[in-house]
Protein backbone atom coordinates (compact mmCIF):
# COMPACT_ATOMS: atom_id res chain seq x y z
CA UNK A 1 0.00 0.00 0.00
CA UNK A 2 1.01 3.34 -0.50
CA UNK A 3 0.23 6.86 1.25
CA UNK A 4 -0.02 10.15 1.39
CA UNK A 5 0.31 12.16 4.29
CA UNK A 6 0.19 15.88 4.32
CA UNK A 7 1.26 17.43 7.85
CA UNK A 8 -0.91 20.39 8.36
CA UNK A 9 -0.76 21.57 11.51
CA UNK A 10 -3.16 24.54 12.70
CA UNK A 11 -0.54 27.22 14.39
CA UNK A 12 1.17 28.30 11.75
CA UNK A 13 2.23 32.27 12.99
CA UNK A 14 4.09 34.35 10.35
CA UNK A 15 0.70 33.92 8.30
CA UNK A 16 -1.81 32.81 10.55
CA UNK A 17 -4.26 29.78 9.49
CA UNK A 18 -1.73 29.37 5.95
CA UNK A 19 -2.46 26.13 5.33
CA UNK A 20 -6.62 26.73 4.90
CA UNK A 21 -6.11 30.34 4.15
CA UNK A 22 -7.13 31.24 0.35
CA UNK A 23 -4.63 31.03 -2.53
CA UNK A 24 -5.49 32.48 -6.11
CA UNK A 25 -9.43 30.88 -5.50
CA UNK A 26 -8.42 27.68 -3.70
CA UNK A 27 -7.41 26.97 0.16
CA UNK A 28 -3.89 26.16 0.18
CA UNK A 29 -4.31 22.95 1.48
CA UNK A 30 -6.23 22.07 -1.38
CA UNK A 31 -3.10 22.38 -3.83
CA UNK A 32 -1.38 18.59 -2.50
CA UNK A 33 -4.47 17.20 -2.29
CA UNK A 34 -5.65 17.50 -5.76
CA UNK A 35 -1.98 17.27 -6.72
CA UNK A 36 -1.86 13.36 -4.79
CA UNK A 37 -5.58 12.17 -5.55
CA UNK A 38 -4.96 13.38 -9.67
CA UNK A 39 -1.15 11.12 -9.72
CA UNK A 40 -3.40 8.07 -8.89
CA UNK A 41 -0.48 6.65 -7.16
CA UNK A 42 -2.19 6.57 -3.69
CA UNK A 43 -4.53 3.93 -1.75
CA UNK A 44 -5.23 6.58 1.31
CA UNK A 45 -4.06 10.62 1.19
CA UNK A 46 -4.80 11.60 4.69
CA UNK A 47 -4.05 14.49 6.54
CA UNK A 48 -2.81 14.57 9.78
CA UNK A 49 -3.26 17.38 11.72
CA UNK A 50 -4.28 19.18 15.42
CA UNK A 51 -7.15 21.61 13.96
CA UNK A 52 -10.43 21.18 13.91
CA UNK A 53 -10.80 23.19 11.13
CA UNK A 54 -8.43 21.61 8.79
CA UNK A 55 -10.05 18.56 9.61
CA UNK A 56 -13.03 19.54 8.51
CA UNK A 57 -11.83 21.17 5.47
CA UNK A 58 -9.76 18.35 4.26
CA UNK A 59 -12.36 16.29 4.02
CA UNK A 60 -14.40 17.94 2.35
CA UNK A 61 -11.61 18.16 -0.09
CA UNK A 62 -11.48 14.58 -0.32
CA UNK A 63 -8.60 13.60 1.59
CA UNK A 64 -8.74 11.44 4.64
CA UNK A 65 -8.61 12.25 8.78
CA UNK A 66 -8.16 9.27 10.11
CA UNK A 67 -6.89 10.40 13.81
CA UNK A 68 -6.14 13.17 15.68
CA UNK A 69 -2.18 14.49 15.42
CA UNK A 70 -1.34 14.99 19.53
CA UNK A 71 -0.09 18.46 20.34
CA UNK A 72 3.36 17.61 21.00
CA UNK A 73 3.94 16.56 17.63
CA UNK A 74 2.25 20.29 16.25
CA UNK A 75 4.58 22.65 17.56
CA UNK A 76 7.35 25.04 16.46
CA UNK A 77 9.86 22.75 16.87
CA UNK A 78 8.66 19.06 15.92
CA UNK A 79 10.83 18.14 12.61
CA UNK A 80 8.69 16.08 9.81
CA UNK A 81 10.02 12.71 10.27
CA UNK A 82 8.60 11.77 13.63
CA UNK A 83 5.37 13.49 12.59
CA UNK A 84 5.17 10.82 9.19
CA UNK A 85 5.97 8.32 11.65
CA UNK A 86 3.52 8.33 13.87
CA UNK A 87 1.01 9.09 11.16
CA UNK A 88 2.31 5.55 9.51
CA UNK A 89 1.86 4.01 13.02
CA UNK A 90 -1.61 5.01 13.46
CA UNK A 91 -2.71 3.89 10.09
CA UNK A 92 -1.11 0.51 10.40
CA UNK A 93 -2.83 0.55 13.95
CA UNK A 94 -6.37 0.51 11.82
CA UNK A 95 -5.02 -2.25 9.84
CA UNK A 96 -3.50 -0.91 6.80
CA UNK A 97 0.00 -2.78 5.44
CA UNK A 98 1.93 0.37 4.20
CA UNK A 99 4.86 -0.14 1.64
CA UNK A 100 5.24 3.51 0.97
CA UNK A 101 4.40 6.74 2.25
CA UNK A 102 5.08 10.35 0.98
CA UNK A 103 5.05 13.82 3.44
CA UNK A 104 3.52 16.21 0.73
CA UNK A 105 4.13 19.66 2.62
CA UNK A 106 1.03 21.43 2.96
CA UNK A 107 1.94 24.78 1.39
CA UNK A 108 2.94 23.78 -2.02
CA UNK A 109 0.60 25.41 -4.68
CA UNK A 110 2.84 24.95 -7.30
CA UNK A 111 3.19 21.32 -7.07
CA UNK A 112 2.77 18.51 -10.08
CA UNK A 113 1.47 15.55 -9.99
CA UNK A 114 3.65 14.51 -12.22
CA UNK A 115 6.80 15.04 -10.31
CA UNK A 116 5.21 12.91 -7.82
CA UNK A 117 5.15 10.05 -10.48
CA UNK A 118 8.79 10.86 -11.50
CA UNK A 119 10.15 10.73 -8.38
CA UNK A 120 8.53 7.52 -7.15
CA UNK A 121 9.92 5.94 -10.38
CA UNK A 122 13.26 7.12 -9.00
CA UNK A 123 12.88 5.71 -5.28
CA UNK A 124 12.22 2.83 -6.98
CA UNK A 125 15.09 2.29 -9.25
CA UNK A 126 17.81 3.84 -6.55
CA UNK A 127 17.40 1.65 -4.10
CA UNK A 128 17.57 5.30 -1.58
CA UNK A 129 15.41 5.41 1.47
CA UNK A 130 13.79 8.78 0.24
CA UNK A 131 13.47 10.50 -2.85
CA UNK A 132 12.36 14.38 -3.50
CA UNK A 133 12.61 17.27 -5.91
CA UNK A 134 15.55 19.76 -5.87
CA UNK A 135 16.36 22.76 -7.57
CA UNK A 136 19.81 24.15 -8.81
CA UNK A 137 21.02 27.44 -7.46
CA UNK A 138 21.08 29.80 -9.42
CA UNK A 139 24.43 31.14 -8.73
CA UNK A 140 27.41 28.78 -8.22
CA UNK A 141 27.69 28.49 -4.35
CA UNK A 142 31.31 28.27 -4.62
CA UNK A 143 31.11 31.96 -5.63
CA UNK A 144 30.10 32.63 -2.75
CA UNK A 145 31.08 36.10 -0.70
CA UNK A 146 31.67 36.99 2.78
CA UNK A 147 30.40 41.08 3.82
CA UNK A 148 31.87 42.21 6.76
CA UNK A 149 30.37 45.20 8.96
CA UNK A 150 31.98 47.67 7.08
CA UNK A 151 30.83 46.51 3.86
CA UNK A 152 33.68 44.65 2.71
CA UNK A 153 33.55 42.00 1.30
CA UNK A 154 35.76 38.59 0.72
CA UNK A 155 35.45 34.46 -0.66
CA UNK A 156 34.08 31.66 1.04
CA UNK A 157 36.27 30.37 -1.01
CA UNK A 158 39.28 31.78 -2.40
CA UNK A 159 40.23 28.72 -4.48
CA UNK A 160 37.13 29.46 -6.61
CA UNK A 161 38.01 33.25 -7.02
CA UNK A 162 39.06 33.00 -10.48
CA UNK A 163 37.59 29.72 -11.47
CA UNK A 164 35.29 30.34 -14.43
CA UNK A 165 31.35 29.89 -13.49
CA UNK A 166 31.04 27.03 -16.25
CA UNK A 167 33.90 24.99 -14.78
CA UNK A 168 32.39 24.61 -11.18
CA UNK A 169 30.31 21.80 -9.86
CA UNK A 170 26.65 22.93 -9.89
CA UNK A 171 24.30 22.53 -6.36
CA UNK A 172 21.31 22.03 -5.31
CA UNK A 173 18.66 22.34 -2.69
CA UNK A 174 15.64 20.95 -1.20
CA UNK A 175 12.90 22.26 -2.98
CA UNK A 176 10.79 21.66 -0.13
CA UNK A 177 7.35 19.90 -1.45
CA UNK A 178 7.70 16.38 -0.96
CA UNK A 179 9.22 13.51 -0.24
CA UNK A 180 8.87 9.46 -1.10
CA UNK A 181 9.95 6.78 1.44
CA UNK A 182 9.85 3.94 2.42
CA UNK A 183 7.65 2.88 5.23
CA UNK A 184 11.33 1.07 7.65
CA UNK A 185 13.23 4.12 6.41
CA UNK A 186 10.34 6.62 8.06
CA UNK A 187 10.47 4.66 11.30
CA UNK A 188 14.00 4.42 11.52
CA UNK A 189 15.96 7.10 9.35
CA UNK A 190 15.31 10.55 10.15
CA UNK A 191 18.55 11.49 7.98
CA UNK A 192 16.17 12.20 4.57
CA UNK A 193 18.46 14.20 2.39
CA UNK A 194 21.78 12.12 2.95
CA UNK A 195 19.37 8.60 2.15
CA UNK A 196 18.15 9.98 -0.45
CA UNK A 197 18.21 10.59 -4.27
CA UNK A 198 17.09 13.93 -6.00
CA UNK A 199 14.42 14.93 -8.80
CA UNK A 200 15.78 17.84 -10.34
CA UNK A 201 12.81 20.51 -11.09
CA UNK A 202 12.82 24.36 -12.27
CA UNK A 203 13.34 26.46 -9.77
CA UNK A 204 10.53 28.59 -11.52
CA UNK A 205 7.87 25.67 -10.07
CA UNK A 206 9.11 25.96 -6.35
CA UNK A 207 8.47 28.18 -3.33
CA UNK A 208 8.79 29.22 0.51
CA UNK A 209 5.53 30.81 1.84
CA UNK A 210 6.28 31.94 4.91
CA UNK A 211 5.88 35.58 4.76
CA UNK A 212 3.12 37.60 3.48
CA UNK A 213 5.59 38.77 0.77
CA UNK A 214 6.41 35.40 -0.10
CA UNK A 215 2.42 34.63 -0.69
CA UNK A 216 1.75 37.77 -2.82
CA UNK A 217 4.96 36.19 -5.10
CA UNK A 218 3.88 32.72 -4.97
CA UNK A 219 0.52 34.03 -6.09
CA UNK A 220 2.05 36.03 -9.14
CA UNK A 221 4.05 33.00 -9.88
CA UNK A 222 1.23 30.50 -9.89
CA UNK A 223 -1.37 32.82 -12.21
CA UNK A 224 1.76 33.17 -15.02
CA UNK A 225 2.28 29.54 -15.06
CA UNK A 226 -1.44 28.80 -15.81
CA UNK A 227 -1.53 31.64 -18.44
CA UNK A 228 1.71 29.95 -20.24
CA UNK A 229 -0.35 26.64 -19.33
CA UNK A 230 -3.18 27.76 -21.53
CA UNK A 231 -1.24 29.43 -24.14
CA UNK A 232 0.41 26.03 -24.56
CA UNK A 233 4.02 26.97 -23.62
CA UNK A 234 5.90 23.83 -22.85
CA UNK A 235 7.50 22.87 -19.92
CA UNK A 236 11.93 22.41 -19.93
CA UNK A 237 13.08 19.09 -19.68
CA UNK A 238 13.50 17.24 -16.52
CA UNK A 239 17.21 16.43 -15.62
CA UNK A 240 19.14 13.44 -13.99
CA UNK A 241 19.45 12.31 -10.24
CA UNK A 242 22.16 13.07 -7.48
CA UNK A 243 22.50 13.42 -3.70
CA UNK A 244 22.34 16.49 -2.29
CA UNK A 245 23.02 18.62 0.98
CA UNK A 246 20.38 19.34 4.30
CA UNK A 247 17.99 21.71 4.06
CA UNK A 248 16.33 22.52 7.91
CA UNK A 249 12.38 23.30 7.39
CA UNK A 250 9.56 23.92 10.04
CA UNK A 251 7.45 21.33 10.37
CA UNK A 252 3.64 22.13 8.99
Amino acid sequence: MRIAIIPARGGSKRIPRKNIKLFAGKPMIAYPIIAALESRLFDHVIVSTDDTGIMELASRLGAEVPFARPAHLADDHTPTVPVIAHAITMCEAAGWKIELACCIYPCVPLIDASDLRAALTLLEASGCDYSFPVCEYPSPIQRALRRDPHGRTSAWFPEHQLTRTQDLEPAYYDAGQFYWGSRDAWLSNPKIHSSGVGLPIPGWRTVDIDTPDDWFRAEAMLLALEHKRHAGTASPPAGTAFSCVPLQKEIQ
